[in-house]
């Protein structure tokens, strides 16, 4: 199998289609499927399921897919050392991060970072806690912006701890006016985010033996406190997203709860120079916060 081929097959994997791997690849339809074909003939078992709607992968193919990317990440890897030693700066950043640092850091730093290498291309990929970590270990993403709880398996260095807040309505009155009690917040209805969407809130409640009571499960950081704004219950939320103003209030907890925040990797001996380069961005970018 030719690099080529990994080219080709990554593309089908992205698009969910022949037809639109040709487009992207400049290919004819026909030239694509003989390409995988081939490739399924020298593996000896099929990579895709053909399908009406989309071309999905098989397992044999879902289990092969990082380490193809593994190899088109080296060869990306390899061109970016090439150009570094001509003086010059290329390659391709794919960033990962949950949504409150997709909010509040990212724009700045992607700004930054291509105002200082405009020839490197930076992709955003958006997700939940549980979508980050399949997409670092299966290739999607070269590098994240993650929880510690989630690190586990990856080369990780800690960034930030993020304090953790209760949430509340306006106006909504605790026995101190200073934090909130545990045994306050036993009492009250919950807005929950799925474990996969918010592991660090999961995790404070579990440690402390909150068994809330809610019937809001949602996905979204917006969402939550648009739902505690509506009376619909207090949540936990970290403070690098909660504004002071708007329509809920906040309050600290009796025993102050953090989350960790840190740079992951599959591997920091192999990562390119241009992820590298962002990595070290976002070092600094976090040391001035």
């Amino acid at each position: 199998m030719t690099l080529f081929t990994y080219e080709i097959f990554e593309a089908v994997v992205q698009e969910k289609s022949f037809q639109k791997a040709s487009v992207l690849l400049n290919m004819t339809p026909s030239a694509v499927s003989h390409a995988i074909s081939n490739m399924e003939k020298e593996v000896g078992f099929s990579l895709f399921v053909r399908g009406k709607q989309e071309t999905t992968l098989t397992t044999h193919g879902e289990l092969l897919l990082p380490y193809v990317r593994a190899v088109l990440q080296s060869e990306e890897s390899l061109r970016e050392t090439i150009a570094g030693f001509r003086g010059l700066e290329k390659g391709t950043v794919k960033l990962g991060g949950f949504n409150s640092v997709c909010s509040m850091w990212i724009p700045k730093i992607v700004k930054r970072f291509q105002e200082n290498f405009p020839n490197i291309r930076i992709e955003i990929y958006q997700g939940t806690y549980a979508d980050l970590v399949e997409w670092l270990r299966n290739g999607t993403i070269d590098l994240c912006i993650m929880s510690a709880v989630d690190s586990e398996g990856f080369d990780y260095t800690p960034l930030y701890h993020d304090r953790l807040l209760c949430v509340v309505p306006k106006g909504f009155q605790t026995k101190n006016p200073k934090y909130i009690t545990f045994e306050e917040m036993k009492a009250q209805r919950f807005v929950t985010q799925w474990a996969s969407c918010d592991g660090d809130a999961q995790r404070v409640l579990k440690d402390h033996g909150l068994e809330p009571s809610t019937y809001c499960h949602v996905v979204d950081d917006m969402s939550t406190i648009a739902m505690v704004e509506a009376g619909m219950g207090i949540c936990i939320l970290p403070e690098l997203l909660i504004s002071k103003g708007g329509g809920v209030d906040w309050y600290p907890m009796e025993e102050d709860c953090y989350r960790e925040i840190g740079l992951a990797v599959n591997s920091f001996r192999t990562v390119s120079p241009a992820v590298k380069k962002m990595m070290e961005m976002i070092k600094t970018f976090v040391d001035e916060i």
